[in-house]
């Protein structure tokens, strides 16, 4: 398996296929491998390259350096490494990362496509909920995660999806509870009028973890930013309906 070595932290990514770069960065918790349903038809055009970031899937669980700027940074070092120049595609705090690496970094961004991304977080009681869910996730994890991931998904998802989610959200690393404190206080709207890159908001119309107001809003402070929504999706429409994501990310890409 391919790993890279950034900041003492080996980071596993795989890459397949020859033509424009993605590059797919998955939400909280979750790994690479929440893509696998998208790949066969972007692989046949497309350099596909995914992502595990640091304290999830089969990537390093380190202690240290969970944080926006840190993960966006190891973004930055895997684009450079491996020479590309590509369409970051964010799915929830993913998008967060793609969107601060294009802030910082823009030279190294041809695109950014922020799904369901919390570009910030509404104030009406999120504060209280994420700091109830971080007191949850200590005193009992996986009943947590439990009863929380169904709602990423809209009515009716395959149990077995939602079970996999649950699965992968164990594996990873408990560190990476820090990045929701972080999250409650992340607001980009003032900044994203100097967004240089290219960014398309892709969304689910059933989200109910990041409402549609969110991508709309951050939207309206981007110039030229455009919003697509998915109809009947939940929070990971990539998932949920992978046809219709990847119709959407080629007409981007």
């Amino acid at each position: 398996m391919p790993f890279l070595e950034v900041d003492d932290t080996r980071l596993h990514y795989e890459d397949a296929g020859t033509g424009p770069a993605l590059l797919f960065v998955h939400g909280w918790g979750t790994s690479g491998r929440v893509w696998q349903s998208c790949l066969p038809d972007l692989v046949r055009d497309h350099r596909v390259v995914t992502l595990d970031w640091r304290g999830c899937g089969r990537s390093d669980h380190p202690a240290a350096g969970n944080t926006i700027a840190r993960i966006a940074a190891d973004l930055a070092t895997v684009i450079e490494t491996l020479e590309i120049r590509p369409t970051v595609v964010g799915s929830s705090i993913g998008g967060v990362f793609a969107t601060e690496l294009a802030l910082a970094r823009p030279g190294l961004v041809g695109h950014v496509v922020a799904v369901d991304s919390p570009g910030h977080w509404p104030s009406t009681g999120m504060l209280e909920k994420v700091q109830d869910l971080r007191q949850r996730l200590v005193d009992d994890r996986a009943g947590t995660l439990g009863s929380w991931v169904p709602n990423w998904f809209a009515p009716g998802a395959a149990r077995g999806l939602v079970d996999w989610t649950v699965r992968q959200l164990l594996d990873s690393g408990v560190y990476i509870d820090a990045l929701f404190t972080e999250c409650t206080t992340y607001d980009p709207r003032p900044r994203l009028k100097d967004l240089k890159t290219p960014i398309t908001y892709l969304h689910g119309e059933l989200d109910a973890e990041i409402p549609l107001d969110v991508p709309r809003s951050c939207a309206a402070e981007t110039p030229g930013a455009r919003v697509h929504v998915f109809a009947g999706c939940g929070h990971l429409p990539h998932q949920e309906n992978p046809r219709a994501f990847t119709a959407a990310l080629r007409e981007i890409a």
